[in-house]
């Protein structure tokens, strides 16, 4: 007599699944269209270029129109029949004039040294600042951030009254300290630079507090190091704007021996008014340290810009 055994076979899973769930499965996804972002395609490209051509252009002009002029003539900075090839052809006379008189290499030094005392004093405040808002606890630490800011909001121009009864009061009133220290102050800096060190990884800051190390220790021997390309992009953008500030030190002094280039390009004038050519030369020879700045410095600035997210400024 012979066993026999039942044998089941178990049907597969793939079987068992009904074929409308494979087919689910299995359906081709749906393509999109072509991306309309700028700068993908070739007519978006072309665009872009287009776009960001014309407003070079557009911002280049006024700085074109400036060389030109400092290489005229003043009668013919001052012929509009002739605003783009001079009657008596191009001279440096205007360059000539405004380095013999003697004003500028003061009016540059003074504006270098300003500047750079800015850079120092603000980078230092705001990255203790910033160091001490992200890393520490204190009571009213939210109320104070909150404070600094909504103080960006404010534009400086407010602050120019306050500032001088400041001065006056303690008689820093024609002063590189009066020319300095006001702007040292920068909640935008300090917030940049609070939510940099936010980014910094804690486990550092834990290491270094296992070797005994306080705040003092860690900010300049972890966060600082660090930081190092923050700290460029906000010295550069700090100096840039103490170069080019103009209303504080023209109102914070009166003595010519402070004067920096914004405001002693101002006073090029004599009897006859304004001179256009030498005011153009100041100009131009005033910005040159930036351009030169700018070329050896460029991978940094460009690098800054995107970093900081400061290009509106």
């Amino acid at each position: 007599m012979t066993a026999t055994t039942d044998v089941r076979v178990r049907p597969s899973r793939s079987s068992a699944v009904p074929a409308t769930r494979r087919a689910r499965r299995t359906r081709p996804v749906p393509q999109r269209g072509p991306n309309l972002v700028l700068g993908a395609g070739r007519l978006s490209r072309t665009l872009a270029l287009a776009a960001l051509a014309v407003m070079a252009l557009i911002w280049l002009l006024p700085m074109a129109w400036a060389v030109l002029t400092s290489f005229k003539s003043e009668q013919d900075a001052s012929d509009p029949a002739h605003w783009f090839w001079p009657q008596g052809g191009f001279t440096l006379d205007g360059f000539r004039t405004v380095i013999e008189r003697g004003d500028l290499p003061l009016w540059m030094l003074n504006s270098f040294l300003i500047s750079a005392a800015v850079t120092a004093l603000t980078v230092a405040v705001s990255a203790l600042a910033g160091y001490a808002f992200s890393r520490t606890l204190f009571r009213g630490r939210r109320w104070l951030f909150t404070v600094t800011t909504l103080s960006i909001l404010v534009p400086p121009q407010l602050l120019i009254v306050p500032w001088f009864q400041q001065m006056l009061t303690l008689d820093l009133v024609d002063t590189y300290a009066a020319v300095i220290l006001p702007q040292t102050v920068a909640p935008v800096m300090v917030f940049i630079l609070k939510k940099h060190f936010d980014t910094l990884p804690r486990e550092l800051e834990e290491a270094a507090r296992l070797d005994g190390a306080g705040h003092a220790r860690i900010f300049w021997s972890v966060m600082l190091p660090l930081s190092r390309p923050m700290l460029a992009a906000v010295s550069i953008f700090v100096f840039i704007g103490a170069w080019n500030n103009f209303l504080w030190p023209f109102v914070s002094t009166s003595d010519p021996s402070l004067m920096t280039l914004p405001v002693g390009i101002t006073s090029v004038k004599d009897a006859y008014g304004v001179q256009y050519a030498q005011t153009m030369a100041s100009a131009v020879l005033a910005a040159l340290p930036l351009v030169l700045a700018f070329v050896f410095f460029q991978r940094h600035i460009v690098k800054s810009v995107a970093t900081t997210g400061l290009g509106g400024q």
